[in-house]
């Protein structure tokens, strides 16, 4: 079996298929890891959250943690759409995405799933979040806010047994991640900036085999759709 780690899909369905499907062919009795942001900006957060409901349902070992803007959309969902930190097009999209003019309308099942993402997992030998940890709090595990949202911060490899860091968030430039894959790096950021097609650096979907360092690179095929580009 095979262990993988993906994160910030944004949305964009088709390159997250062709991901899973085409490069990493993935198997039953695979793992794959999704560390979060699965959902807006891009034109089908829908299609993500349904592709993985398909994949678990043929029994393939799916696992997503909940980022900053899956746990945006469940807000929403409850105040209104000025919880969603999103311009205007973007908002449409997700919108449009799941068939509804109100985000309080989002249907049950994709708010039971975005409810059932925990905020961190412990492997064997890795952490997985979508942000990381922040270090200064006595107990690095309770602080849920930075689990989603912190950047800049240093690590305290004690606190987590030495073990590898994975985790996404901050949009990085594709030969920054191979980079840090070729030394091994014990912290890695695997966020290509997927939805981020404008931005020469960044437009890719990445997954990485936790257990031969391979890195799987897809490019978006979601384009076009109206996004911000990234500075």
């Amino acid at each position: 079996m095979a262990r993988y780690a993906l994160t910030d899909i944004h949305g964009c369905a088709l390159t997250f298929k062709a991901l899973v499907q085409d490069q990493l062919r993935l198997q039953k009795a695979d793992e794959l890891y999704v560390l979060g942001d699965l959902v807006n900006k891009g034109p089908d957060s829908k299609g993500v959250i349904d592709f993985i409901l398909h994949l678990r349902k043929q029994h393939y070992q799916v696992h997503c943690l909940r980022g900053n803007h899956d746990q945006m959309l469940l807000k929403a969902v409850e105040k209104g759409h000025k919880a969603l930190d999103l311009t205007e097009t973007e908002e449409k999209l997700v919108l449009q995405s799941f068939g509804i003019d109100d985000v309080r309308h989002l249907p049950e099942k994709y708010v039971t799933f975005l409810h059932s993402l925990p905020y961190y997992l412990e492997l064997s030998d890795h952490y997985l979040v979508h942000a990381g940890f922040d270090f200064k709090q006595r107990d690095i595990f309770a602080d849920r806010d930075a689990m989603l949202n912190i950047r800049g911060y240093e690590v305290n490899w004690e606190e987590l047994d030495n073990k590898r860091l994975l985790h996404g968030h901050t949009p990085t430039a594709l030969h920054i991640i191979k980079k840090a894959v070729a030394h091994r790096s014990q912290r890695l950021n695997l966020d290509a900036g997927c939805v981020y097609y404008k931005n020469a650096a960044l437009g890719n979907l990445v997954a990485l085999d936790m257990d031969t360092q391979e890195l799987f690179v897809q490019a978006n095929i979601d384009r076009p759709y109206p996004v911000a580009r990234k500075s």
